[in-house]
């Protein structure tokens, strides 16, 4: 441990702060309310699934609004083309109606230790900025899920035009929280892009693994309300 004293907490959100719900019984729903159509769960698992894929390649897309609203249009079509190929009958909804249905059926749930985790960091006076790979929509699912209030702001990747590993994207936290990487706390659930990408740019990494063990020679903790022992 470094003998600087902690000014400020850097978190990931996906897997640290919020789980996505599982959007495919949630699709089914929407599209049958919305288009009336009804489809296999299988059907609406896969369309998720390409759906995924495909955000998860173009997310940087997603760095202002206009770029988010043309990438939910693909993405949304990419889904439409996927629900078809397994139910047929599905060519009959149109774009738009594909579209609400998969923003409708996403829905992210905060863990159960973020909340008195946040609160206890808090009341220690440090700044507390999400920091995660996603699009500019960011601090729309964090005010969604609750989180917002408990948090001084939050730095999405696409906003920044880079992605962790990058240290460009946790410069840009740290910016935000209003101090220095020797003077940070970086928490989050890949070895890869949190741990070692905050070690990189100068922070200390920490992994939260919620279950099993952790890989060797990296600082973890096995719930958020842990964070708070380690400063």
């Amino acid at each position: 441990m470094s003998g600087t004293p902690v000014r400020a907490v850097l978190l990931d959100a996906l897997g640290t702060l919020v789980e996505l719900r599982d959007p495919a019984p949630r699709l089914r729903a929407a599209l049958l309310a919305d288009a009336g159509i009804d489809v296999e769960l299988a059907a609406a698992e896969r369309a998720f699934a390409a759906e995924i894929a495909y955000y998860m390649v173009n997310q940087m897309r997603g760095g202002d609004r206009a770029g988010l609203d043309a990438l939910r249009d693909d993405c949304a079509e990419v889904m439409r083309a996927a629900l078809v190929e397994a139910a047929p009958h599905a060519a009959s909804a149109d774009h738009a109606a594909i579209r609400r249905a998969m923003l409708a059926a996403l829905e992210f749930d905060p863990y159960p230790d973020v909340a008195p985790a946040l609160a206890a960091l808090r009341r220690r006076g440090l700044a507390l900025v999400v920091v995660s790979n996603w699009d500019c929509s960011l601090p729309d699912w964090l005010d969604r899920a609750g989180i917002a209030p408990l948090i001084d702001g939050a730095v999405s990747s696409a906003a920044v035009g880079a992605a962790k590993p990058a240290a460009a994207v946790f410069e840009a936290g740290l910016r935000l929280a209003g101090c220095a990487a020797a003077e940070a706390l970086f928490v989050g659930d890949s070895v890869d892009n949190d741990v070692l990408g905050a070690r990189a740019a100068g922070l200390r990494g920490v992994l939260v693994q919620r279950h099993g063990d952790p890989p060797a020679g990296v600082e973890a903790v096995d719930s958020l309300e842990r964070v708070a022992d380690l400063l």
